[in-house]
């Protein structure tokens, strides 16, 4: 059953007064996180879940041979430890959320077997009216991530989801569905090649060390390609991120019974978790979307992949910006450019400010980030 004329929950004043009250209370109690420690495994599944295979994420023969002695996480691995900072938000039940951005600084790398102590509150809330969906609530949180032996700081971070009435989105994405679904198209296998050279020529830095003498204010990163965007790629992005609502027989019925809302029917009359827009072409098309489309978390592990792959095992990533634009539905190809934009020293540290933009295959844009790289200088 494909029931086009069900009706989700909306977005209420009353809904969004509870929410105001919740605004820099720490939150004591939520989902427990996909990932604890940072093991060996869960730093590669998260990095293969992005497509990195970057050694030092990955390789612990390899990892032996730098300052570090062993494999460290990736900077974007973080989103594995904290379901706040991926997404998961409170009040509105069964209203609408879309994953939309986040701001992160990282203040210590991340060593193998950490385990890991968040805190998170809800910063804000921002109402817009929004082309996609009418009224729209920006709903922001702030997480902190702790070494939960030593107590350190490892990195904080703001995320924010815009909260959207699912009937208004369907009613007002009509046009612009069906204009994606019109502009789909079947690669060639000589167009697909254009965009598999992307892959071929993609290099990681790693040992060789880029110096930040030698780096100018202008210099482009190499393009990286993602895609062509599949429901495989999403899911196996899902396999080292975890979800937010993505479970199984018994834990499946626990979570619906605490969240009716998260219990969603599909066309054969069984809850099932509002996530599968990222799998399940019908449900993403009812909530007015172009088709099962990536993930928010993903799309900026994309970006920050870009900039690791370039600054090498020597560089550290201490900012990382992204907002996320528009989906990116499956048959998409994403192409992320970068530029260096300034070059300065700030309290001994010698600092490059990274640009970028990501855009499909037709120049539509997919995402906005920055990032800030500290490399060592000769």
């Amino acid at each position: 059953m494909n029931d086009m004329t069900r009706k989700f929950p909306k977005i209420t004043e009353e809904g969004l007064d509870d929410l105001r009250q919740r605004i820099g209370v720490k939150i004591e109690k939520t989902v427990e996180p996909w990932c604890y420690e940072a093991t060996r495994d869960n730093i590669r599944h998260y990095a293969h879940g992005i497509g990195d295979d970057n050694p030092l994420w990955c390789d612990p023969e390899y990892a032996k041979t730098t300052k570090y002695g062993d494999v460290i996480a990736l900077p974007s691995f973080l989103f594995s430890t904290s379901r706040i900072i991926s997404g998961y938000v409170g009040g509105l039940p069964g209203v609408h959320a879309m994953w939309s951005g986040a701001n992160w600084t990282w203040h210590k790398v991340i060593p193998r077997n950490t385990e890991f102590r968040t805190e998170a509150y809800l910063k804000d809330l921002v109402e817009h009216d929004t082309r996609f969906a009418g009224k729209a609530v920006q709903q922001i949180y702030h997480v902190d991530f702790y070494d939960a032996k030593t107590g350190d700081m490892l990195a904080e971070a703001d995320s924010w989801c815009f909260r959207t009435d699912r009937d208004a989105a369907r009613e007002n994405g009509t046009k612009y569905t069906e204009a994606k679904a019109k502009g789909r198209r079947v690669y060639t296998d000589e167009e697909l090649q254009q965009f598999y050279k992307y892959y071929e020529q993609e290099e990681i830095r790693g040992a060789e060390t880029r110096y930040w003498d030698d780096v100018n204010e202008g210099d482009e990163l190499p393009t990286m390609v993602k895609g062509p965007m599949t429901a495989t790629g999403f899911i196996a992005y899902a396999q080292g991120w975890g979800g937010l609502y993505i479970r199984a027989n018994k834990l499946a019925w626990q979570l619906q019974q605490k969240h009716p809302s998260a219990g969603i029917k599909n066309r054969f009359g069984i809850p099932d978790c509002p996530e599968r827009v990222h799998w399940e072409e019908e449900f993403a098309l009812e909530v007015g979307a172009p088709g099962a489309y990536d993930y928010g978390p993903e799309r900026t592990s994309w970006l920050t992949h870009q900039v690791t792959n370039w600054m090498g095992d020597d560089g550290f990533l201490r900012q990382a910006k992204c907002q996320v634009r528009r989906h990116n539905p499956e048959g998409d190809i994403i192409l992320i450019h970068g530029s260096v934009v300034r070059k300065y020293e700030e309290d001994g540290r010698y600092l490059l400010e990274i640009q970028q933009r990501a855009e499909q295959q037709d120049g539509e844009m997919s995402a906005i980030g920055s990032a800030i790289v500290e490399l060592p200088k000769r």
